[in-house]
């Protein structure tokens, strides 16, 4: 069963679903692909060509704890480094907090690399492409970029 098994979608707990939504479209492009926005139970489906990626929940309250055991980081692939690019230039445009300055390899000598930033919530993310050049340096020697940020 292995073989055939891939992310559905993923659920995250937000505090401000408005916010989140602007968020998660801006920099993903994803759609709403429906929405329960008043009352106690305010949910979002965003997404491409209708299928769900992410589902906001508001549900919490304070920051995302890192030190906590659960969700390390949300890692989304993309074509090509020029599509990394455009999504730090949104990052940087909308004032979102960024890890490392920049796009940055995955680990020291990968070909693969990307950009490193958390959500309004504090919820670690990454945009990254399998195959680039001239990438930063991995800012951490020997374990993964993405491991301990």
């Amino acid at each position: 069963m292995g073989a055939a098994l891939h992310t559905g979608h993923v659920g995250l707990n937000v505090t401000d679903l408005a916010r989140s939504i602007t968020f998660y479209r801006q920099v993903f492009g994803f759609e709403i692909i429906g929405q329960q926005s008043d009352g106690d139970r305010r949910f979002a489906f965003l997404g491409v060509e209708g299928t769900p990626t992410v589902t906001l929940w508001q549900q919490s309250g304070g920051t995302f704890a890192t030190d906590q055991p659960g969700l390390h980081h949300l890692a989304f692939q993309v074509a090509d480094l020029d599509a990394v690019h455009r999504a730090e230039a949104t990052l940087r445009e909308i004032g979102a907090e960024l890890i490392y300055d920049g796009i940055v390899a995955h680990g020291e000598g990968a070909s693969s690399g990307g950009v490193f930033f958390t959500d309004p919530d504090g919820i670690r993310l990454e945009i990254f492409a399998p195959a680039a050049t001239g990438l930063a340096p991995a800012p951490t020697q020997g374990a993964p970029t993405c491991g301990f940020f």
